[in-house]
């Protein structure tokens, strides 16, 4: 009896450290996103995506029935394809929104709600039909829902507000995009954070300009 118990928190404790050094792995795959994405550019930038999109392909098969390694290996396979350019990064964004799905039916709270903002991110940049699975409707419904479920979130915010802007609906898209520039920090994430607010500010002023421009 004390010999199966035994063996039991034997199997239990590894179970717990996997889970760990999953996470761990997770936590590196995301600083070394940040840096790649938010730092890099040209060959330099697309090397290190190619390379992350293998790790992150990893660290999905070694967690398991787990929401936020997909929603990550997604955003990676994402970030792959706008540095890759032209037909060959559509297999990419579309195993992205696969991925994203599936994270979708496994906890769709998870990392609050970014399956939906990264979802409605994929959906409006990605052109539509025939090329593409693009779809401006989707995407509203999925960065709304985003936004329902991390109202004050910089990445919801962010992006919504670009995708107004693409709408032309310059004014609600100054305000969301201003509630995304007063997001609260991320701890861990200073270089996304440093990054992400640049993109803000660059879309804040396209808003502006947009505003400004005369109706002929």
């Amino acid at each position: 009896m004390l010999k199966k118990l035994f063996m039991v928190l034997l199997l239990s404790l590894g179970a717990m450290q996997a889970h760990a050094a999953g996470d761990a792995q997770l936590v590196q795959l995301i600083r070394d996103w940040d840096t790649a994405n938010f730092t890099l550019q040209g060959d330099a930038k697309e090397k290190a995506l190619a390379d992350l999109a293998e790790r992150a392909k990893a660290v999905s098969a070694a967690m398991p029935n787990r929401a936020e390694p997909l929603i990550w290996q997604a955003i990676v396979l994402s970030s792959y394809a706008g540095a890759k350019g032209g037909l060959g990064a559509l297999s990419l964004v579309t195993e992205a929104r696969d991925l994203l799905l599936k994270a979708e039916q496994i906890d769709a709270a998870a990392l609050q709600g970014s399956v939906y903002t990264s979802l409605g991110s994929l959906y409006y940049q990605v052109p539509g039909w025939p090329i593409g699975f693009g779809d401006d409707d989707k995407a509203r419904a999925y960065l709304e829902k985003a936004l329902q479920m991390n109202p004050d979130g910089m990445d919801p915010n962010y992006f919504y507000g670009d995708f107004l802007i693409a709408e032309h609906d310059y004014k609600k898209a100054l305000a969301v995009l201003e509630k995304a520039l007063a997001a609260p920090p991320r701890p861990g994430r200073e270089i996304a954070d440093a990054g992400r607010r640049k993109e803000i500010m660059a879309a804040i002023d396209l808003a502006r300009k947009k505003m400004n421009e005369p109706i002929y």
